[in-house]
């Protein structure tokens, strides 16, 4: 098993992605990239911890790569823009790529480098690529958050289409019903 460490906006419309993903045994949502030790989900929104949301995701190499998991990274946010997607605005909800090692950051610039290339997005990504120091778990009530409120207003009007999209773009990942 590997991992990858991913934030890409709000960290429940990515978990809700990648959970459905075959090869993707487990997702964690958390914070990287700053420096508060143990921070909590209020802190981080205070926009004064560095950390981003993120989710960290186990995955099996033998059934999905880790390219892989960056290309469909860049299709369900917006990775042109910076410290915001949609209307959540703040440090927290950047693009970036913790990378775990070398291979990954290597990997993570050789597809950043593929999506500019093929002008996926009109606008230049911004997303960060980091080495990835520590991950911190975010607090349980996060954990799952779409499949335990999907007709909460977030859910439907945010995290549903971007899980739809997905679902459309990627019918050939998703795990078995």
């Amino acid at each position: 098993m590997a991992q990858a460490t991913l934030g890409g906006g709000c960290f429940w419309c990515l978990e809700a992605v990648y959970q459905g993903i075959v090869g993707v045994t487990a997702v964690k949502s958390g914070y990287a990239g700053g420096t508060l030790a143990h921070p909590s989900y209020e802190q981080v929104c205070g926009k004064k911890t560095g950390h981003a949301e993120v989710v960290q995701v186990t995955f099996d190499p033998s059934l999905i790569s880790f390219a892989d998991l960056l290309r469909i990274f860049f299709t369900i946010h917006d990775p042109t823009t910076r410290d915001r997607q949609g209307a959540d605005v703040g440090p927290q909800y950047r693009s970036i790529i913790l990378t775990h090692d070398d291979a990954q950051r290597e990997t993570a610039q050789a597809v950043m480098a593929e999506i500019s290339t093929a002008r996926l997005w009109p606008d230049p990504l911004v997303t960060e690529i980091e080495p990835l120091t520590v991950f911190w778990p975010a607090e349980a009530e996060h954990d799952d958050y779409f499949n335990r409120n999907p007709w909460s207003g977030y859910c439907r009007a945010v995290i549903a289409p971007k899980v739809l999209k997905f679902r459309k773009q990627f019918a050939d990942r998703l795990k078995p019903a």
